[in-house]
């Protein structure tokens, strides 16, 4: 019993509920604090993102030697066709629901927020963008110069960066969830906004469940391991994400869970889970397709054509793939889209902003859960075609 106490699960569900109890009943000095230690804790897990992507990303990009352009590439083709297919199948299924829903189009005002006591902007070193790349860059030019000494340079600071996640990140995400969803419940999303679109929502959340089956099914078909060795590891991670509601934020418990599956390699792991944490938003997508669809029907009376929706669908796939992996990062990424293609005006991308918000941490679960699919995918794509594991020491 004192085990699951402590276990990580268990840390983080007790921080949602605790949020949520909490936020019901408490007053405006309370929250002063609350929004506050959010605050602070949301700054420093931001901090740490680059850290994570640099310190995870290079090293295992050197790991893979001569064929890390190839396995770069195969990852990013992944996620590109993740993406787009779950935006294609929540626009076919936009087509079919949408016009037979009688959705309510009102957003009452949320109750606000008090001011922070005080705020401490702790900036990054670089854009989670800038260490993507410098990550990528770094690791490839490793790979062709045969720079041992930087290659194992790149493996201390794996470590570094390992004891930071153990002894930092994870022990205060359970802090940082609970006043999330505590600010939520104090403001007024999960008891008055949450009906206004209930319907949609939980649409939404079956596509996000039937787009995972999906992704494991093939992943587990492609590489021939049993997929469940995989899913079964990722509660902590998927809790974690609807906490945060950011694929970044939630980078180390997903890791964590990676590495406890043993069909998974681990230099797989290494590469390819934080550099989908960034590229492979298919959750994220899958939702804001259908929400689009929705508030077009809502406010403009009818929804977009089919061949304008599948031009958005391309290209959101693309400003997915550039999208940060943060609380809005691809609704906020692709609103050049949804202004300039479906022709949105103020009101509509600000309805489209706070639906959005109302479900944004499932979006995230589905991308992060979706992300050990795609790393069986590399898995067995690695074995296939001979591409052997190294160690560390190699």
């Amino acid at each position: 019993m004192k085990k699951l106490f402590n276990s990580l699960p268990f840390r983080l569900l007790a921080g949602v509920v605790i949020g949520i109890l909490v936020g019901l009943m408490a007053n405006e000095a309370f929250m002063n604090i609350i929004v506050t230690v959010k605050q602070l804790l949301g700054e420093l897990i931001t901090f740490c993102v680059p850290l994570i992507v640099i310190g995870f990303i290079a090293p295992s990009i050197t790991r893979l030697g001569k064929n890390a352009s190839r396995m770069l590439m195969v990852a990013l083709i992944l996620a590109y066709v993740s993406s787009v297919g779950a935006a294609l199948v929540s626009m076919v299924a936009g087509f079919n629901i949408i016009p037979h829903l009688s959705i309510v189009s009102t957003a009452e005002g949320l109750k606000e927020l008090p001011e922070v006591i005080f705020e401490l902007s702790i900036p990054q070193i670089m854009s989670v963008m800038s260490a993507l790349v410098f990550s990528v860059l770094v690791g490839l030019a490793v790979t062709w110069t045969k720079a041992d000494r930087t290659a194992e340079l790149l493996e201390e600071f794996q470590k570094i960066v390992l004891e930071i996640v153990t002894r930092v990140i994870i022990p205060i995400l359970p802090v940082f969830i609970a006043c999330t969803f505590c600010a939520l419940s104090y403001e007024g999303t999960i008891t008055r906004q949450l009906p206004v679109f209930l319907k949609v929502i939980i649409i939404v959340m079956i596509g996000h469940y039937l787009w995972m089956t999906l992704l494991y099914l093939i992943a587990g078909a492609y590489s021939g391991k049993n997929p469940l060795e995989v899913v079964k590891h990722y509660g902590p991670a998927y809790i974690t994400a609807v906490g945060t509601m950011s694929s970044a934020a939630t980078l180390a418990v997903a890791l964590r869970c990676a590495r406890k599956s043993s069909v998974l390699r681990k230099d797989m792991v290494d590469f390819g889970i934080p550099l989908f944490a960034n590229v492979h938003l298919c959750g994220s997508v899958l939702t804001e397709v259908f929400f689009v669809m929705t508030v077009s029907q809502i406010l403009y009376g009818s929804m977009p054509s089919l061949g304008t929706m599948v031009l958005f669908c391309v290209l959101l796939g693309i400003f997915a793939i550039g999208a940060p992996g943060v609380p809005g990062g691809t609704v906020m990424a692709s609103l050049g889209l949804i202004t300039g293609i479906l022709l949105f005006n103020d009101t509509g991308t600000a309805l489209m902003l706070t639906i959005f918000a109302l479900q944004d941490s499932f979006g995230t679960a589905c991308n992060v859960t979706g992300d050990g699919a795609l790393t069986l995918i590399l898995t067995g794509y690695a074995d296939r075609h001979g591409i052997t594991e190294k160690s560390k020491n190699e």
